[in-house]
């Protein structure tokens, strides 16, 4: 919402220190009593009434955004005294006979149950930590956050990478930064990251007229649209071209290093979009879709909620110990997938495939892989129409073999993050290869030895097969994997949810969250997601450096 100064101002509220919040806390209380007076002069509303839905709306002089924003404070900031004072902020408007907001929806993840998340105010002191950083940077504690912190080790990396990339020094302007969020996120059509973005992007003094279109935007910006496309949908159809297009159009060229920051805010939302409708993230509560000003009806859930897969009924299948329901045929399912890990592990030290069958072996998983597809007719989550924010609104995944058309193999061993793309980002942006390195070091190696009820677990030979399935899906081969270990580890409900996360996450429904691994936790769920984001993210970003790289030599 766009702030009247002298009028409501929350900055003060990020402050580590009370005196200086509950100043701010003050003057916020004061500046929302005036504006309520002015609609409300007459004498309170009892209680009983406000009940029955006789309350003056709060829509004039952007009282309602306001409310809303306490709203979000009194359930999401992690100081207690915020949350408690932007509580009785909103009392105190409803005894004025206006009607205040309360939360659409049921916690942070459509997917997840509420109970089963993080609650604010209850979290240990690591994670008050992460959370109280996150509010001071960002002004939030978003959703994402809440559900990322079922792993605050990876969390930490995120937040720190996602500060370096929006608000520390760097070649682009923060008001670009946002927009080129906004831009990445919309080739998805992920409402969520575009409605954070329009906001952050209007707070750091974005004009408002770009939002109207991205021909509405400078030049320079327009030109990033086909990169952004491929990357999005396409990356294996960068070149050296694409790149010199960019660097060479005179007055609206880009710099060497402005590109590489454009590439990873690009390649870093794509991503983000991904883990969003991957999880079912939530709308924030004081964004479009996380909040009403209507009284409850009866149900007690709206018809959002119905139509995406919310019935009111994860209270009677939750099992008591806090995870998903576990079956006869689930534990089946995990006991199997661990004994092919024991066989797969026992072939690997018996014998080795010959680099001919290795080859021969990725080739058939990646022409398989262009078969794994959802069903049209699923219905994905509704989003508002985010297409004005980026041009050629048809183009989007396509199979690399479809129409006859060949996109040679991408060998790691010819052009590998490790040993190119991490010093090429961090010679032209520097630290940011340092950062991104170790976001997917710790994605890559992250485990609690565990898998569904099992303890003591080696899960990397699975963690690398989900890795490795998505790079195969991009055209990415690692020579010395045997690509035949797919197969046998990830069954057909996991690869369509793994393909439709990464390729066309907007498709996601939370019936293909559910149908695969059905027996393990919520957080294992997620940690899946942690490794579709960084591989997704990896991949586009060897495409695009790859061809940078091409360019400048």
């Amino acid at each position: 919402m766009e702030e009247r100064e002298g009028e409501v101002r929350w900055d003060g509220l990020c402050s580590r220190d009370a005196a200086a919040r509950a100043a701010a806390l003050d003057h916020i209380g004061q500046a929302v009593l005036r504006r309520s007076e002015t609609i409300a002069p007459v004498a309170a509303v009892p209680p009983a009434r406000a009940a029955d839905g006789l309350l003056v709306p709060a829509a004039r002089d952007g009282l309602s955004e306001v409310l809303a924003r306490l709203l979000m404070l009194s359930k999401r900031c992690p100081f207690p005294d915020v949350r408690e004072k932007s509580e009785a902020i909103l009392s105190g408007v409803q005894e004025l006979g206006i009607r205040i907001p309360r939360p659409l929806g049921h916690g942070p993840s459509r997917f997840i149950p509420e109970k089963e998340t993080i609650q604010v105010g209850k979290e240990d002191a690591m994670m008050h930590t992460l959370f109280a950083d996150s509010f001071a940077t960002l002004g939030r504690l978003d959703n994402v956050t809440l559900v990322m912190v079922f792993h605050p080790q990876y969390l930490e990396s995120f937040l720190k990478t996602q500060h370096y990339l929006l608000q520390m020094d760097g070649p682009l302007p923060l008001h670009y930064r946002h927009y080129i969020g906004i831009m990445a996120a919309a080739r998805h059509q992920c409402s969520y990251l575009v409605n954070l973005h329009v906001n952050d992007f209007l707070h750091v003094g974005g004009d408002p007229k770009w939002l109207n279109g991205l021909e509405n935007a400078p030049q320079k910006l327009q030109n990033l649209g086909e990169l952004n496309k491929m990357l999005a949908h396409r990356p294996w159809l960068i070149t050296k071209e694409h790149i010199e297009q960019l660097l060479k159009t005179e007055e609206n060229s880009w710099s060497l290093a402005e590109l590489i920051h454009a590439v990873v805010l690009l390649t870093h939302y794509h991503s983000l979009a991904s883990f969003t409708f991957g999880c079912g993230i939530s709308p924030e509560i004081d964004c479009e879709g996380g909040h009403t000003f209507r009284s409850p009806s009866v149900s007690n859930y709206c018809i959002c909620d119905i139509t995406n897969g919310y019935h009111g009924v994860d209270d009677i299948h939750a099992s008591p110990t806090g995870s998903i329901p576990v079956s006869i045929k689930s534990v089946c399912e995990v006991e199997a997938l661990m004994e092919k890990m024991k066989q797969l592990q026992e072939c690997r030290d018996e014998e080795e495939a010959s680099q001919e069958e290795m080859a021969t072996r990725f080739e058939r998983e990646k022409r398989e892989s262009m078969f794994v597809c959802s069903s049209e007719d699923e219905e994905s989550a509704p989003a508002r129409d985010v297409s004005r924010h980026f041009e050629d609104t048809s183009y989007g995944y396509k199979d690399f073999s479809r129409h006859g058309m060949h996109v040679p193999t991408f060998r790691v061993q010819d052009y590998s993050w490790e040993d190119h793309g991490y010093s090429l980002v961090n010679r032209l942006y520097p630290d940011v290869g340092q950062l991104l390195d170790e976001k997917f070091h710790i994605a890559y190696n992250l485990t609690y030895n565990t898998m569904a009820m099992h303890k003591d677990v080696d899960t990397s030979m699975l963690r690398r097969a989900i890795w490795n399935y998505i790079h195969c899906m991009f055209g990415i081969r690692y020579d010395d994997y045997d690509y035949g270990e797919i197969n046998q580890l990830l069954d057909r409900s996991f690869k369509v949810y793994i393909k439709t996360v990464v390729c066309t996450p907007e498709k996601t429904t939370k019936r293909m969250y559910d149908s695969f691994w059905r027996q393990f936790e919520h957080s294992e769920k997620v940690h899946v997601n942690l490794l579709l984001v960084e591989a997704r993210m990896q991949a586009e970003l060897l495409y695009a450096l790859r061809a940078i790289t091409r360019y400048m030599t």
